[in-house]
């Protein structure tokens, strides 16, 4: 009887220490990054926001107006910042490293066109 506890106690503890390395092998594919994204208005924002929401791996993702900074935060092992920020520049908002198309910034509301930089 005590064998079958001593071993009932070892699976368990087996199954916690493995399954605790699953989330810890999960914890470190999440990264927090920021990144400029040229806009103006509230506008600007939802539409900043609601174009990285979509895209696998993608925990969250604010623009921070004041700064014209994007906060995202999302799983490296589905997407990447490359992907992130080409899918900001196609709603027509450049980053530092990708610039909307002219296409696509002339038909953002006049209050979005913002200065864009060279």
């Amino acid at each position: 009887m005590l064998n079958i506890v001593r071993l009932t106690c070892y699976s368990i503890l087996i199954t916690l220490m493995f399954g605790s390395l699953n989330i810890q092998a999960q914890d470190s594919n999440i990264v927090k990054e920021s990144f400029k994204v040229w806009g103006n208005c509230e506008m600007c924002k939802t539409t900043i926001e609601k174009a990285v929401k979509p895209i696998d791996g993608i925990i969250s993702g604010k623009w921070k107006m004041t700064a014209g900074k994007m906060v995202v935060k999302y799983d490296k092992s589905k997407t990447s910042l490359v992907e992130i920020k080409k899918a900001i520049a196609a709603v027509g908002y450049d980053t530092e490293e990708y610039r909307a198309s002219d296409d696509t910034y002339s038909k953002l509301h006049h209050c979005c066109q913002y200065e864009r930089p060279k």
